[in-house]
């Protein structure tokens, strides 16, 4: 069963046997000021401890059909330094990417033709960074990122979903797990 506790509790969150199902409220999101010109801190997360030596891993699927739809994994310590990764509907696209906020937030992504399928997104956290990789079912890892975050601060991480745009969107997070660091950066 996938657990944690609420940034933000969800309209509505049930499990459905070892699945969580999550519906996101219109207007929920995580961005810290750039470009847009406002911050938003009202993302639904289930969070645990994670320390700064450690990965996680979350699974999901989701019909993504509205601007800005978007799940994964948030690597969460304060309102003002997170990195959020996963998929999210774009300009008409399904998009992987991440979001790595220091004071103010710094967004990349590119399309994948992911629709439909099981997305996993891992974050190894190991010194003074973060590697983010993501992958469709049982496909390869693709790594998205390599972005710094804080070195021996404790934080917390666990799966996200937004709606920033509509009412309605349901995703159903099928695994979260934890273990060791990734053991380089290069396969």
């Amino acid at each position: 069963m996938i657990t944690g506790e609420w940034l933000n509790p969800p309209p509505a969150a049930d499990h459905d046997g070892s699945a969580l199902l999550v519906t996101a409220a219109k207007g929920s999101d995580f961005w810290r000021t750039t470009s847009y010109g406002y911050d938003r801190d009202g993302g639904h997360a289930l969070l645990s401890p994670l320390g700064p030596e450690a990965a996680v891993e979350v699974s999901f699927i989701a019909d993504y059909d509205h601007q800005f739809d978007q799940a994964g994994l948030l690597l969460y310590l304060d309102e003002t330094t997170w990195i959020k990764a996963g998929a999210e509907y774009c300009d008409g696209e399904l998009q992987l990417g991440a979001v790595v906020t220091r004071g103010v937030s710094d967004w990349s992504s590119g399309p994948v033709p992911w629709a439909g399928r099981e997305i996993t997104v891992r974050a190894s956290r190991s010194g003074d960074a973060v590697t983010v990789r993501a992958r469709a079912g049982d496909d390869p890892w693709q790594m998205i990122r390599l972005a710094p975050f804080p070195v021996d601060v404790p934080a917390k991480a666990g799966p996200y979903c937004c709606a920033p745009e509509r009412e309605g969107l349901t995703v159903r997070f099928t695994r979260v797990s934890t273990g060791a660091p990734d053991e380089a950066l290069h396969t």
